[in-house]
């Protein structure tokens, strides 16, 4: 069943690459179907398969063999193994569909934060429909929910307006919903994680010379991997943290 994850995730992960292109430039992500962004050309059925159309073309387009960016495979893939992976941990419950959707989410966020430092208000309100949508099917305890929202959310619009413009308006947003989605105390968790994971990023690429102390670092990506983790491994994170106080 892994592995039947795994290939939904790799085609789902096609549709994903789409909402990453399409959705920052306000474009439909249904219609008119997928083209070539250099030459216009309309991509063919053969040509949209998963992973391996791109090794077929050995990564250039059919038509104006411009190189088809790596970023759409490794999309893919990443969707896949992460769909692979919730799966294996979560089994299989109506969570565990919720959780995909999140999952899935969260990579457009990601890579849209990468590209264009923003997140999508459409992205969060989907997640909010999401979340509401699923409450019929799922044990929500609202109290937990809804103290992971206003720490997470609370804690990121303090940092908003303390850092002057340094944390955007979109992450505190972000950090609300996903508090919503994994409750107290992981929420915080989740967002101890992302401030981690974004310090020492941020440390190796400066060091590297890859950024300076002045860029700015997308925060997006940090908090929604961190969101990942704590969704199938924070109880386990919380109970080492506690045993060893």
């Amino acid at each position: 069943m892994y592995i039947v994850l795994f290939f939904l995730g790799l085609i789902l992960g096609s549709f994903l690459n789409v909402c990453i292109y399409r959705t920052p430039r306000g474009e439909s992500i249904v219609s008119p179907p997928s083209a070539c962004p250099k030459c216009k050309n309309r991509l063919l059925k053969r040509d949209l398969i998963p992973v391996i159309s791109y090794l077929w073309l050995w990564g250039k387009c059919r038509f104006c063999h411009d190189s088809i960016n790596l970023r759409y495979p490794i999309i893919e893939l990443l969707t896949g193994l992460l769909f692979a992976t919730t799966a294996y941990k979560l089994d299989y419950s109506i969570v565990t569909i919720q959780a995909l959707l999140l999952i899935s989410a969260l990579i457009v966020i990601s890579f849209i934060d990468l590209d264009h430092y923003i997140i999508p208000d459409k992205m969060l309100i989907f997640l909010l429909i999401t979340w509401i949508a699923f409450l019929p099917f799922t044990t929500v305890d609202y109290l937990n929910s809804f103290a992971g929202l206003a720490a997470a959310g609370g804690l990121f619009l303090m940092i908003t307006f303390v850092s002057k413009g340094g944390l955007g308006m979109g992450d505190s947003k972000l950090a609300a919903v996903l508090g919503l989605y994994l409750g107290w105390p992981n929420a915080l968790l989740a967002m101890f994680l992302a401030c981690f994971l974004a310090g020492i990023v941020g440390i190796f690429l400066i060091l590297l010379k890859i950024k300076s102390p002045k860029d700015i670092i997308p925060f997006g990506p940090f908090m929604a991997l961190a969101a990942f983790i704590t969704l199938l491994w924070g109880d386990q994170i919380l109970h080492w943290y506690t045993s060893l106080l």
